[in-house]
């Protein structure tokens, strides 16, 4: 075989794995392509989602402020209750009020809870007392032809319930006491549950409605309060127990845990688990909490870990710390 014989077969077999070199590189360039399309068709969708649940809870819940509570004399717990009782010293619209209210909340958030919390609570500040203000332009946007505290009571619940509950699937939150009780225990009392906190303050809020508008529709607020709760839960979680436990399956099990401890402040165990196909080790991180809490674990992970395992079981009860005493029951 002769140089020049040489020489081009080796040029050409040469030129052959440029061919197939740029083969590889358009199939990989059109694999990267086609992943980013989807990525952003993904987002666009989960966006889309967000909005809509939000707006919705936006509606439902300045409804049942606007066209419900207000018309009927009623207050609630929450800033709610609190912009409530300042309209009987001034004459200021409730969004106003409201609005005021909520951004002092985020400020308070911002200082002492960091970027993260105030982050968290940006959105529905801005958002929700902007709804109302709307409906509150709307002529005779009043649901009850007839004033029945009863009927308003329980509607209202119902429609603050849904609120609450479409916002916080999504992982979004509308601040006020939620955060209030947050800066209490980091602050104050860092030993005390942080729902007994929430539970003092809305319990104060509703007892100094009564020097307001009465004992009666304190009452009202009360019982307000637990239908709206119920509902809350119900639509986020469906017919459940207050307790769930969520095992998560997931690469990033320091960063699901640092969340779960210091946002939720709960507990968390954690183990190994060996896939049965594939044979590969991953943690799993288990931690007991309310419904409410199990979704904010489930938003946290998809923004995080696409490929992980969320699992949320039904528990009838819990002993030991943090639950119930286990030596009473």
């Amino acid at each position: 075989m002769t140089f020049s014989e040489i020489l081009l077969k080796k040029l050409w077999r040469l030129s052959n794995k440029e061919i197939v070199m740029d083969e590889k590189i358009r199939e990989a360039t059109e694999s990267v392509a086609s992943s980013d399309y989807n990525s952003e068709k993904k987002n666009l969708k989960e966006f889309a989602v967000d909005a809509l649940f939000i707006f919705t809870g936006c509606i439902a819940g300045a409804f049942a402020s606007i066209g419900i509570m207000i018309p009927n004399g009623l207050t609630s717990g929450g800033i709610t209750g609190i912009a409530r009782i300042l309209m009987g010293f001034c004459d200021i619209s409730f969004s106003v009020l409201y609005y005021g209210l909520a951004i002092l909340v985020l400020i308070l958030a911002l200082v002492f809870l960091g970027k993260r919390e105030a982050r968290n609570i940006l959105l529905m500040t801005l958002l929700y007392p902007a709804v109302m203000f709307v409906m509150e332009r709307i002529p005779s946007l009043i649901l009850l032809e007839e004033s029945d505290l009863i009927l308003a009571a329980v509607y209202f619940a119902v429609f603050d319930g849904v609120s609450y509950g479409l916002v916080l699937m999504r992982g979004y939150s509308f601040g006020g006491a939620d955060t209030l009780a947050k800066i209490v225990k980091k602050k104050f009392l860092p030993h005390i549950d942080l729902s007994k906190i929430l539970l003092v303050i809305n319990s104060c809020i509703i007892i100094s409605s009564a020097f307001v508008y009465g004992r009666n529709i304190a009452l009202y607020a009360l019982i307000m309060s637990v239908i709206s709760t119920k509902v809350m839960e119900f639509v986020m979680f469906g017919f459940d127990t207050k307790i769930v436990k969520v095992e998560v399956i997931t690469s990033m099990t320091e960063e699901v845990a640092d969340y779960i401890m210091t946002e939720l402040e709960r507990g968390v165990s954690i183990d190994s688990t060996v896939g049965a196909y594939t044979g590969v080790e991953r943690k799993r991180l288990v931690v007991y909490c309310s419904p409410r809490e199990s979704m904010l674990v489930k938003q946290f992970v998809a923004k995080h870990d696409e490929k992980a395992l969320v699992t949320v079981l039904h528990v009838d009860t819990v002993w030991g710390d943090g639950f119930k005493a286990i030596d009473k029951e």
